[in-house]
This record gives C-alpha cells, sequence and structure tokens, in this order.
C-alpha cells in the first residue's frame, strides 16, 4: 500500500484468516427453561440454572465434594465389584455391561459410601448415581448401604444417604438384588431402634425400589426441587389404571404437599440444612 492507495493483497490475507469460533461447551441450554446459560456460572451454582433453578443432574463424587467438607471423605468399600450369578444376557451380556459402565462412569457400582464430615460434624454417608444403569439397587449396592447403616449404629453417627436412582432392583441380579430392599429396611430398623437420626435427601429421580425402601424411611426427609420421586413411572401408571393423574404427580411439590417428605431443599442451601437438622436432633 503506498501513497494511500488500497493494496487488494491485505484484503485476501484477512479473508483467508481462520475465524473465531465460540468454544464448545461454553454455553449450556437448560432443559426446562430451555435458556442458554454460560457453563461457568451453571458450575458456580452447583449445577442449578440461573435462570429457572432447575437443578442438573451431579455425579455421585461432585455430590461428596458439595454437601462434605473438603479433605474429610474417607472412603468405606471401595473394593466390592458385582458379580454375575444369573449368568444374564438381554441385548448383551451383564458382565459386558458392567464393564462398560465402569469405564464410562470410573464407578465399581452405583453408590459411594463413606465418612467424612458436614460443617465439623462427623457423619455416615451413602449416595446412589444414576449415571450406573440407571443407580438400580443390586447387591454391591445393598451390601454398601447396609455396611454404612451398621457402622453408623456402632459408632453412633448421623447416617445420610442422598438418593439418585431411577432404576429401582437391578433385574440383571433376580432375587440378589430384591432382596436388597428388606436387608437395607432391616439394618435401619436396627440403627432406629439404636436411636439413630437417618436424614434421606431425594434427588431427581428417585424411584422403584430406592424410593419404596430406604429413600423413604428417613427420620428428615428433604428433596431437591422438581424431583421426580415415586415407585412405577407416571406414564406406566397411567397405561395401567386408565385415568388422568393429577398435575405435577410425584414431583417434589405434591410429594410435600401431601406430608410424604419434610422439606424442599435448593442444592446450594442442602450442606447447611442437613448440619442444623442434625444439631437439632442433638446428634
Amino acid at each position: 500500500m503506498t501513497g494511500g492507495e488500497f493494496d487488494p493483497s491485505v484484503w485476501r490475507n484477512f479473508l483467508k484468516k481462520p475465524k473465531r469460533g465460540v468454544p464448545e461447551g461454553l454455553w449450556l441450554r437448560c432443559p426446562s427453561c430451555q435458556a442458554t446459560v454460560f457453563r461457568k456460572e451453571v458450575e458456580k451454582r452447583l449445577g442449578v440454572c440461573p435462570e429457572c433453578d432447575y437443578h442438573w443432574y451431579v455425579s455421585a463424587r461432585e455430590r461428596i465434594r458439595q454437601l462434605l467438607d473438603e479433605g474429610t471423605f474417607e472412603e468405606w468399600d471401595a473394593d466390592l465389584e458385582p458379580a454375575d450369578p444369573l449368568g444374564f444376557v438381554d441385548r448383551r451380556p451383564y458382565t459386558e455391561r458392567l464393564r462398560e459402565e465402569q469405564e464410562r462412569t470410573g464407578l465399581k457400582d452405583a453408590a459411594i459410601v463413606g465418612t467424612g464430615m458436614i460443617r465439623a460434624r462427623r457423619v455416615a454417608f451413602g449416595v446412589t448415581d444414576s449415571a450406573f444403569i440407571m443407580g438400580s439397587m443390586g447387591s454391591v449396592v445393598g451390601e454398601k448401604l447396609t455396611r454404612t447403616i451398621e457402622r453408623a449404629t456402632e459408632q453412633n453417627l448421623p447416617l445420610i444417604f442422598v438418593s439418585g436412582s431411577g432404576g429401582g432392583a437391578r433385574m440383571h441380579e433376580g432375587a440378589l438384588s430384591l432382596m436388597q430392599m428388606a436387608k437395607v429396611t432391616a439394618a435401619l430398623a436396627r440403627f432406629h431402634e439404636a436411636g439413630g437420626l437417618y436424614i434421606s435427601v431425594l434427588t431427581n429421580p428417585t424411584m422403584g425400589g430406592v424410593a419404596a425402601s430406604f429413600a423413604a424411611l428417613g427420620d428428615v426427609i428433604f428433596a431437591e426441587p422438581k424431583a421426580l420421586i415415586g415407585f412405577a413411572g407416571p406414564r406406566t401408571i397411567k397405561a395401567t389404571i386408565r385415568i388422568e393423574l393429577p398435575k405435577g404427580f410425584q414431583t417434589s411439590e405434591f410429594l410435600l404437599e401431601h406430608g410424604f417428605i419434610d422439606r424442599i431443599v435448593r442444592r446450594q442451601d442442602l450442606k447447611s440444612e442437613i448440619a442444623r437438622a442434625i444439631d437439632y436432633c442433638g446428634k
């Protein structure tokens, strides 16, 4: 470019430069309000939409980070892995399905248990994760929860279970899966007789055998907003009894109105509410 004249080569070089796009994963679309929201803002709010308060799924490990004081969690029974007593095969063998789920989620099964501190209060803690075969309740899940309840009884610890299970009993293990409901419930009965405090936290979804057993037996039952909670799914019930279900059926809000749960607690407030409940109950 000379004497103020325009040089076409400069413009051609400018056009050849690659355009800078928006980095992938920077934004999320909320499944509830359909708003496009900044991912970092959602993470800052612990997985909650800043526009409509929709609570996203979070993993079991993330639940532990959110609820327990940093560096205090000690995992129990981390070496327990599911077996295949029936040699079960549907679209593919159960052993193959387990291996794929373990590689995908980094979990050995659908529950993590242990002990840790919540606002400096020692607790026994367990969480189920819907990412692993929908958080269904197999023999390992039942065994882990039962052992946790028994340790809480022996050590006189408050017991906290966070339920995120949409799969009920795990059909791949047959009766060995179904019996876990009774086993965990019996352990909770002994814990109750010993004067223990059990706080159950229901998240989206809490369904099937989990909802029909330990999730519904808390001395105090909290639930996250708009969580799906029940035994059979709404579509299954409607198809079976052939009547129109009430609006909001099987949501946290519906269950609170009908006395099934004690309080709906937003995720940001859950840690403080659990600590307050422990103090109130003298534990």
